[in-house]
């Protein structure tokens, strides 16, 4: 059961500057052309045996999330997890009914989850409770603290993380309670190894936009006095105005060539598109889902749906395992939750075979109708009555054998 809160939150509107998310330094972010140089430089910061910090790559890891099928990957394994229904029981194993759907309806138990699946993609997570809200309205709210201000290997946090002013967050009072963390220290995280390829990925779509600019609108070239000043700006006024396409202007006395390359039509580019998203599904789904492929089957589509689940499986039990050893902890010391608790997901079933040996029970046994409801979802309101056929008003008559 839910018990009254033991901690006062701060005034409203004010912020607890003794949380750490409020002690952040917002920094603004340069967009700048990243390569394989910025990702080798960004894990050398993270590897360093002395002061590590991990915000170079933290960075560049937002940067390839806005990728489009990484984004989608990330997506089908992710919410199949967050959207999994959960029940809280005692150590008996019974469900406590009422908890659970108070549970099932906060915000920060998402958040949470949420924060325990990022330990698998970017290798560590810390988040901070804190109350918000007065009276009736008070509820616990759980906040992600950017991963680019932690140190996870050494436990410090940085305000600002280009500077060298930190903090042992392990050494305060708060961790463990209000402060939690996910993840292995020295884990970097599932994108490191997705970086590569979506860098790759976007030189080769950079490559292939010019081979389209330069193949759909041919440059224009023209050959003038370059030496007065009068034909040359003649010249230019008339390149200008005659489209947008790229031009030059030479002299009359140069020559201009077309280099003659391979008669590449964009296949190359393709091919290493197509290469680099089939590595980025198999690293977060394991394999090359449906939309990757123009070559599928419903059987092969089926097997890697069940691969998916299979890693999906995975995450859940981690998501156990960290709420029932760290997260309904510290609930309790907080006063959310109180008595024994346990936090768990129900067993998967393969629903198309569970109906078809029901469907074969019928035949020579009784089936309770309301499990067929929680089960399928099918109402069952009672054994279907057969109509009664009316028998024939026969007539007897002399005339009948006639």
């Amino acid at each position: 059961m839910a018990t009254a809160k033991k901690t006062a939150p701060a005034k409203a509107g004010a912020l607890d500057n003794t949380k750490l998310v409020n002690q952040i330094l917002q920094k603004s972010m340069s967009r700048v052309r990243q390569d394989v140089a910025t990702w080798n430089t960004a894990l050398t910061m993270a590897r360093k045996a002395e002061k590590p910090k991990r915000h170079l790559l933290y960075n560049l890891y937002d940067e390839i999330s806005i990728d489009g099928l990484l984004t989608s990957q990330l997506g089908n394994r992710l919410l199949k997890s967050l959207a999994t229904s959960f029940i809280i029981a005692d150590k008996s194993g019974k469900q406590n009914e009422e908890l659970t759907a108070l549970l099932q309806d906060k915000i920060w138990v998402n958040e949470i989850n949420k924060a325990i699946l990022g330990s698998i993609t970017h290798g560590h997570s810390v988040v901070e409770f804190e109350w918000i809200g007065i009276g009736d309205t008070q509820d616990l709210k759980c906040s992600l603290i950017d991963r680019q201000n932690i140190e996870p290997r050494e436990g410090l946090f940085y305000p600002d993380y280009n500077g060298d002013k930190a903090i042992p967050y392990r050494a305060m009072a708060e961790y463990g309670t209000w402060i939690l963390e996910f993840g292995d220290s020295k884990n970097i995280g599932l994108l490191n190894s997705a970086v590569p390829h979506v860098l790759f990925k976007r030189f080769a779509q950079s490559c292939w936009s010019e081979l389209c600019e330069i193949a759909g609108i041919p440059p224009r070239v023209m050959k003038t006095d370059t030496q007065n000043v009068a034909m040359l700006r003649r010249a230019e006024r008339m390149m200008k105005d005659m489209g947008a396409a790229a031009w030059f202007i030479i002299d009359e006395s140069e020559k201009f060539e077309w280099a003659q390359a391979s008669n590449a039509n964009g296949d190359v580019y393709q091919k290493l598109m197509t290469f680099c998203n089939n590595e980025i599904s198999m690293l977060i789904s394991g394999a090359v889902m449906g939309q990757d492929t123009k070559n599928g089957s419903r059987s092969k589509e089926s097997s890697m749906q069940d691969t998916l689940q299979t890693l999906v499986d995975s995450d859940l039990s981690l998501i156990e395992q960290y709420w029932n050893t760290k997260v309904i902890p510290a609930l309790i010391n907080i006063g959310v939750l109180s008595g024994d608790c346990v936090f768990s997901y129900p067993e998967t079933e393969d629903i198309a075979q569970l109906w078809a040996m029901t469907k074969d029970t019928f035949q020579h046994f009784e089936v309770d109708p309301q499990w067929i409801n929680d089960t399928f979802g099918v109402k069952v309101l009672g054994p279907k009555v057969q109509p009664t056929t009316p028998a024939a008003n026969l007539s007897l008559d002399g005339n009948f054998f006639v």
